[in-house]
This record gives C-alpha cells, structure tokens and sequence, in this order.
C-alpha cells in the first residue's frame, strides 16, 4: 500500500494540489481511503489533528452516496451489454466479503469497515450494506464507527510508531 499511496501522492502533487488537498482526496478514494490518506499525511508531515479530520470528512462523504444510490445504479447498468459483466463482478467480490457482516450486522459491519485488511473499508463496507439491505440507522453508525476505528489504527502506525522510533533514537 506504501508504494501505492507514494504513487497516488506524486500524481497529486503533479496536478498542484496541497498536501493537505492531496490526503483528502486520497481519503476518498476507493481502495486506499482514509487509511491511505493518514499514510500519505505522514508522508507529506501534515499536522495530525488537520490530517485526522481531513481524512474522516474525506472518507465519510462517499459513504451516504453508496448507500443511497448504489442499488438503483447497479440495477440500470445490469440491464446494459456494455456494464453488466462489470457490475455483477463487482456485487461477486462485494458479496464474497459479506459473511462476517450477514451474521453480526452492526459489528462486523463496524469491524469490516474498521480493521484495515486488504479489500475492507468504508467504500465496500457501504456496498455490502445496501447489497444486503440493511437500514440506514444501522449502516451509518456502524460504518462511521469503523471508520473511526481505522483512524485510531493507522494513527498509531502512520504517526505513532514514526514518533516511538524518533523518541527512542533520540535518547
């Protein structure tokens, strides 16, 4: 993901944004989200508290959009030649990530959106909430809650450990 985000940032910065606007579009992006905009942060030495709240508003403004319209967009490209292969191959990889959340709902909805594991977060988290059908009044406090808890995670390594390290070298 480091290489990924390394990536991402040079193009960013290629197109003149700030690092600051060059995290929060990295926190909305689905795959890396806010656990690459935290990484990228560090990277760039973006004050903490400013990337933290950078990276929330960024990965949170995708999600009520997924939840909202991703069904009935689905539902319009499958009746397509063109999108169909694609958005059933899409609702396949969504649905084979979904047993944890099909079984304990709001936590491992929580917990799948929050645990930074390769192909969780709050972008696939939102799609598998409304592929299931879940209410609103559960979806969006569980992914909210799991993506604060993918916050404090990739604080304390995009942050924290750099900080230990410094500390302890510099004693």
């Amino acid at each position: 993901m480091e290489n990924l985000v390394r990536s991402v940032i040079e193009f960013l910065n290629g197109l003149g944004l700030s690092p600051e606007g060059v995290v929060f579009f990295i926190s909305m992006l689905p795959l890396l989200e806010l656990r690459g905009g935290i990484l990228a942060a560090s990277f760039l030495q973006v004050d903490y508290l400013r990337a933290a709240l950078i990276c929330l508003v960024g990965n949170i403004i995708p999600v009520p959009f997924i939840l909202l319209f991703i069904t009935p967009v689905f539902d319009k490209l499958k009746k397509t030649k063109l999108f169909r292969p694609l958005v059933e191959k899409i609702e396949k990889k969504a649905m084979g990530k979904s047993e944890s959340i099909q079984k304990y709902e709001f936590m491992g909805l929580l917990l799948f959106v929050g645990i930074p594991l390769p192909g969780t977060g709050a972008w696939t988290g939102a799609l598998i909430a409304s592929l299931l059908d879940i209410k609103l009044k559960k979806a969006v406090p569980a992914i909210f809650l799991g993506i604060m808890l993918a916050l404090v995670i990739m604080s304390l390594i995009g942050y924290g450990i750099p900080l230990a390290i410094s500390y302890l070298g510099s004693r």
